[in-house]
């Protein structure tokens, strides 16, 4: 089925461009929204992405444009791929035309001083719209090349899970549906974390076993975290959790292991994301990530760990030297017969 009037999608970076062209693919009428009028130009001339998505074709359905008045009065369905640090400040000025809309958030960042996910500023800044999640093991450049690709849209709202099943499942795009849209949405932005340190221990030249049992602890990690706010743990052994956390810290296509691989080499974090170009979120969740998980007294040693060699002057052998020496808990917490 194709929907009768154009989506929209919100954000001119590298995912946003993806969505774009998928939604295109199938049918759909896009408005692709940017702040920067160049960028709009030079896509809209260029029929590419050239500073995001350099050498994937925008599809002939894609029209980037910038005003985000008429955007929004023209689509019903919304996909919001905005960074998380310019979410809040981009819509505020729209609220009122929010009302009613079908806001997916594809954004896997959480907000600095509040805590906040991104689904979360969307329902404060328009609480009259309904909203959804879409997350899982979604590297932008694959998906506009077409690999084959699996996501999760997370919401309580069957019908919007349904229209964003519709509108994105396609030949190389399977969508599954969550109701956890909370523990969806977390794993999306704590897994950004752990791909810095999975980065970091492969430009160290460290073994696969170690790869492995940084993914898995990771795995435990945010796990143990998402359950003490709510989520359930189940959504972790899926697409938005252990398949996202795979792919990211697996991939040298990740920006956020690509910003770890950078700093196993000797850059400063400066340099590091400077070399990127563009936004590594887990840069920003870390900080809050940590000072949550002491106010909650969740045990979160990699988070610890990372947060020591970004900001306080220490080493990933140093930090790696002390996981050894830390006391081994339950393999899975949620198994456990001792009841921690």
């Amino acid at each position: 089925m194709t929907e009768q009037q154009p989506v929209a999608v919100l954000g001119g970076g590298s995912f946003g461009t993806a969505i774009a062209n998928l939604l295109a693919q199938n049918g759909q009428r896009v408005r692709q929204w940017m702040r920067d009028p160049e960028q709009a130009a030079a896509m809209r001339s260029q029929r590419e992405n050239p500073r995001y998505l350099k050498g994937v074709k925008l599809h002939p359905g894609v029209e980037p444009v910038t005003d985000l008045n008429a955007t929004l009065a023209a689509c019903e369905l919304v996909f919001v791929a905005l960074p998380s640090s310019a979410l809040r400040q981009a819509l505020q000025p729209v609220a009122g035309a929010l009302a009613g809309k079908l806001l997916v958030s594809t954004t896997k960042g959480i907000e600095a001083q509040s805590f906040k996910l991104m689904s979360q500023i969307l329902e404060e800044v328009a609480p009259q719209a309904r909203i959804g999640v879409l997350s899982g093991p979604n590297l932008a450049r694959e998906i506009a090349e077409q690999a084959l690709t699996a996501t999760v849209i997370a919401s309580e709202d069957e019908e919007l899970c349904t229209r964003v099943q519709q509108a994105l499942h396609g030949r190389t795009f399977r969508v599954y549906a969550s109701r956890d849209r909370f523990g969806v949405e977390l794993g999306g932005a704590l897994k950004n974390v752990y791909a810095i340190i999975a980065g970091m221990a492969v430009s160290l030249g460290m073994g696969e076993n170690t790869k492995s049992m940084l993914i898995t602890r990771a795995l435990a990690e945010m796990t143990r975290f998402a359950v003490k706010l709510g989520a359930n743990p189940m959504t972790f052994l899926g697409l938005a959790g252990v398949g996202d956390l795979i792919v990211t810290c697996s991939s040298p296509k990740s920006r956020n292991y690509q910003v770890g691989f950078a700093l196993g080499e000797g850059l400063s974090l400066e340099e590091a994301v400077a070399r990127l170009g563009e936004v590594a979120e887990g840069v920003n969740t870390i900080k809050v990530l940590k000072s949550k998980a002491e106010e909650l007294q969740v045990y979160m040693p990699l988070v610890a760990g990372l947060h020591a060699i970004l900001f306080e002057g220490r080493t990933l052998a140093q930090v790696i030297e002390a996981l050894m020496r830390g006391e081994p808990k339950t393999d899975v917490d949620f198994i456990s017969t001792s009841g921690f």
